[in-house]
């Protein structure tokens, strides 16, 4: 009977309402461990994937999942019933994305920098 506890089907809901699995994992599974898993089985035909696990975010119960975790340790007692399947949700992030906006923040912080010093130049240059 423990070792059936041990065990949680686990079924992954992609952003299409299409699922990989559902495929029995141990609780001492680790997250990064799933999106390995995820990432092997993503669908071919897809026209949008991730490329490594870094592109992968998993969801459940409304949390994002951390890496260094356990499928254990993320269990919640209110949505994972014993004998049940559980649903994670996949968000892929591109990697593209991250680095677009962290260049968008960049420039648009050099903006706001520079007309704060033309500014603080002006009002200093009307004082004299």
């Amino acid at each position: 009977m423990a070792g059936s506890q041990d065990q949680l089907e686990i079924r992954f809901r992609l952003s299409d309402d299409s699922d990989i699995g559902p495929k029995s994992y141990s609780a001492a599974t680790s997250i990064a461990t799933l999106k390995e898993s995820v990432l092997a089985q993503w669908p071919k035909d897809k026209d949008y994937g991730p490329r490594t696990v870094k592109d992968l975010k998993l969801i459940s119960a409304g949390k994002i999942l951390e890496n260094n975790r356990t499928v254990g340790e993320c269990q919640s007692p209110l949505c994972d019933l014993p004998g049940g399947v559980t649903t994670m949700h996949v968000v892929v992030q591109p990697p593209s994305v991250e680095k677009g906006l962290a260049l968008l923040f960049t420039i648009f912080t050099l903006k706001v920098c520079q007309k704060s010093v033309f500014l603080l130049y002006s009002i200093y240059s009307l004082k004299i």
